[in-house]
Parts: C-alpha cells; structure tokens; sequence
C-alpha cells in the first residue's frame, strides 16, 4: 500500500492560496529541510490543473532544489479541462475519476504519491485517501483567500501525529485523519 501526502503552506488563518504573497520573508534552512523529508520516498504526484499549469510554466527549465525531484517523479494530473498529451515530462492526465484512480494507485506498488493543489488536496481528504496532511503554518494573517477547509464538511477531525517549530517561527505540522 502506498502513502499519500499533501503539503501546504497556509497563513495563521488557514489560508493556503498564493503562498508567495506570504511565506517570501518567512522560510528559512529547516523548512527545505522538512520539505525534503516530506518527500522522501515520493515516486508520483496528483496534482490539480492549476498547479500543474503554474508549476509547468516554471520547473522544466529549473533543474535546482526542487526541480530536481519534480521534473522526473510521474505527474498524474487531475483535469477536467486539459485534454491530450501534457507537455511536461512524465506528466499524465487522470482518465476518469479522481477518487477510483487515487484508490487504485494507492493499492498498487511502487513509492509513496504526493498531492499538490487545494481542490485535489480536499476532494482526497474528504475521501479518508490521504494518510498525512503537512501544514506549514507562517506567522502572518491574510485576512482573504483560500482556504483548504472551504469546500470539506464540518466537523473534520484529525489527530496531530507531529510538530515542529522552525528557527524563523512557523509551525510544521502533520496530521492524519481521526479514525474515531
């Protein structure tokens, strides 16, 4: 059985949209460190169509840090607006849908998958699919955006399986869903 992780960066009021506009002045040594170990492991990832068209857009021609590791992984891509073949390597959209796709490759073999993408994150959340949810929570409220919690039914509980508290002053935090 693979292990399927989300990891998002979110705002003191959970919002997890554009993460640019606040974590620029706030991510220090530890937090690549943190995220590195978050994807130990990882052979794949889900993402969604506006990730994956952000990220695209960027990663091919930037084969550092992070680059490195997404560039080769096996992207499957959740969409229903893109169609055909996907220009970056080892991209490929999901055929059908997302929760049946996400079931069978989580029985089948290979590596742990990592999921990117706010709509993805919560549609497999809700579906008890993903079994770590990483936040790293910056030290700044938004005020407006996103939130990952919008469209999941309340109450939504979860057990806090680890914490940190990194030099610069966020909080990493990693929960699994409560199975009460």
């Amino acid at each position: 059985m693979r292990k399927i992780t989300a990891h998002l960066f979110s705002s003191v009021d959970g919002v997890v949209e554009s993460p640019n506009l606040f974590q620029f002045d706030s991510f220090g040594e530890r937090e690549g460190e943190l995220m590195t170990e978050a994807m130990d492991g990882a052979s794949a990832a889900i993402m969604g169509r506006v990730i994956y068209s952000q990220w695209a857009d960027y990663w091919p021609q930037n084969n550092e840090d992070f680059g490195l590791v997404i560039n080769p992984m096996k992207k499957y891509v959740a969409s229903s607006t893109l169609s055909g073949e996907l220009a970056w390597e080892n991209s490929t959209l999901i055929d059908g849908d997302l929760i049946d796709f996400v079931t069978e490759l989580k029985a089948g073999d290979g590596g742990d998958v990592i999921v990117c993408g706010i709509s993805v994150i919560a549609q497999l959340l809700a579906a008890d699919l993903l079994d770590e949810l990483i936040l790293t929570v910056h030290p700044v409220f938004m005020g407006e955006g996103r939130s990952l919690y919008d469209s999941l039914e309340a109450p939504l509980r979860l057990e806090l399986v680890r914490s940190e508290a990194t030099p610069v002053g966020n909080a990493f935090l990693t929960y699994r869903k409560r199975s009460d």
